[in-house]
């Protein structure tokens, strides 16, 4: 059964998703719906209709899911609860501190409408979410570290460029190399969110405005720099082009674990990314996501679902057999 997929919001997230669903063949675009006029959007798809994001719930009967392609700081917290009541959906929300008042919101939407929703899919949260929670059940006696970067952060660029004043902006998560590596020989400090990452943002302002009210802003920002030393850079548009167009990102999670009667023995469990593009790794986590919401909603599922409460098997194009003939 071919799942029918439409797209919420036409950015580069929107862009990878659509470049995703053409390697996924269960899967069909079925149409992209932007806030923009329709008519001045192209999308790569041939023969798929763009349309107005008011047409969207019009559409409910013809997409069997609906992945929304907006922002986590005002785009999805509005989004998500409100197409969870026409749709099934997927969102990347990736606000950390916030993912529980979200989940509830949406929990609340989907399941008085019978729909599944899997908020949080991506890398982190996502993937490495995972992994933190694989790593913690097998080695019970240890210490947790995330460490993302050298990249940019999507959710932390829209963020800046929502500030008033700003016309584009980029941010940079970088890991503090002598800590992460510490970790990697098995140490296990008690660190600062501080002590773990710099972040570096590169803005371009628009002409007259306030530069030093725009950093003030950034720097203090809750959930996103107030807890960072955070650098800004204030560069013109074409610096912007040349020197930030493409979005790589990636990371690492690290457990340091000790098992044995007297825990003598040490372990550290490492799972990394290195990604070329972020956008494009996280609509491909997006996409399989999807799939997953798709075989739930059939099993009768309903309500809000993270990566955690996904099974493996639900996310993979592959029959069972499959999968247990090559994967297990």
């Amino acid at each position: 059964m071919t799942i029918r997929i439409g797209i919420m919001g036409y950015g580069n997230l929107g862009r990878g998703v659509e470049c995703a669903i053409k390697q996924n063949p269960d899967m069909e675009l079925k149409a992209v719906f932007t806030r923009r006029n329709p008519e001045t959007v192209s999308i790569l798809t041939e023969g798929t209709k763009v349309c107005s994001a008011s047409e969207a719930k019009d559409m409910a009967g013809e997409i069997d899911v609906l992945i929304l392609c907006g922002g986590s700081a005002t785009d999805l917290p509005v989004q998500t609860p409100e197409y969870a009541k026409y749709f099934n959906v997927v969102d990347s929300f990736d606000t950390h501190a916030k993912i529980p008042e979200h989940f509830a919101a949406v929990d609340e939407a989907a399941s008085a409408s019978g729909h599944v929703a899997v908020i949080s899919a991506g890398w982190d949260p996502g993937m490495f979410s995972l992994n933190r929670v694989y790593a913690n059940a097998v080695l019970p006696d240890g210490c947790d570290y995330t460490f993302w970067g050298k990249g940019v952060s999507q959710g932390h660029s829209d963020a800046i460029r929502r500030i008033a004043g700003v016309k584009d902006a980029r941010q940079y998560t970088i890991p503090v190399e002598s800590v992460l590596e510490a970790i990697r020989n098995g140490e296990t400090p008690e660190l600062t969110t501080r002590q773990k990452h710099t972040r570096e943002c590169f803005v371009v302002a628009e002409e007259g405005a306030d530069k030093a009210k725009i950093e003030q802003e950034i720097v203090t920002m809750p959930n996103y720099f107030a807890d960072y030393d955070t650098t800004v850079h204030f560069i013109s548009e074409e610096e912007m082009k040349r020197d930030h167009a493409n979005l790589p990102h990636g990371g690492f999670v690290l457990r340091s674990g000790r098992t044995g009667w007297d825990l003598e023995h040490r372990h550290v469990i490492e799972y990394s990314l290195k990604l070329d593009s972020n956008p494009e790794f996280t609509s491909s986590v997006i996409v399989a996501c999807a799939r997953a919401a798709f075989r739930m909603k059939n099993e009768g599922q309903k309500g809000c679902k993270t990566v955690l409460d996904i099974p493996p098997a639900y996310l993979s194009a592959k029959s069972g057999e499959e999968l247990r003939a090559h994967y297990l």
